[in-house]
């Protein structure tokens, strides 16, 4: 008697767990919908949006970090990967409006318990965020990028991936600087996705770095 409660409590377990998802989903799903031709303040396109989320997924990430929110439209996307893989993202944005906006725009897309907003200088924080993480996406300050990324890697894990958003351009500044970099180092394994007009850099971290 008491192994089949047990049974019984696995199973309404696993049917909770299977309705809370697809309840998450269908709210996501429907927010982003609705917003679909509102994101400004230098967002990632929707396009954008599913490359990062099938990364996640695909690897089952569950430590992401991303550098410059704006108003959300990112870390949605990767919060709702997270989702499925019981992760978390912390997010850093500089520009306290911006901010504001996007915990605004998480709690109505429901996924507020998946992501660690957090107000900030970037140039700062990286160096104090701990780590290990396994995902990271960077969209800020293109002068930076290389800076964040010689900060960021070493507390990358082996395996994981970071990403970097509008590389297309190299005569962008800092994205050739930024580039060179990244394809410079043995232990990443770096390609472009150039299926958007933005472009976005994916690179592999195959073993630690020495």
């Amino acid at each position: 008697m008491k192994s089949l409660k047990i049974f019984y409590l696995f199973f309404f377990a696993l049917f909770i767990f299977g309705w809370a998802e697809e309840n998450l989903d269908e709210k996501v799903k429907l927010f982003l919908q609705e917003n679909r031709y509102l994101w400004r303040d230098e967002n990632i396109s929707e396009t954008d949006g599913k490359i990062l989320f099938g990364i996640i997924v695909e690897n089952n990430y569950k430590s992401a970090l991303e550098i410059g929110t704006s108003t959300g439209h990112s870390a949605i996307w990767i919060a709702w990967a997270l989702s499925k893989t019981g992760g978390k993202l912390i997010t850093i944005e500089i520009n306290e409006e911006r901010y504001k906006k996007a915990i605004s725009n998480f709690k109505k897309a429901g996924l507020s318990d998946f992501i660690i907003p957090i107000l900030g200088d970037a140039h700062d924080l990286v160096y104090k965020m701990e780590g290990p993480f396994d995902f990271i996406f960077i969209d800020a300050d293109k002068d930076w990028y290389k800076n964040y990324a010689m900060a960021l890697i070493p507390k990358l894990r082996a395996g994981g991936c970071l990403t970097a958003h509008n590389v297309l351009n190299r005569f962008m500044r800092g994205v050739r600087d930024f580039l060179d970099y990244i394809y410079s180092l043995p232990y990443m394994e770096t390609r472009i996705d150039n299926s958007t007009r933005s472009g976005i850099s994916i690179s592999y971290k195959k073993a630690e770095n020495k």
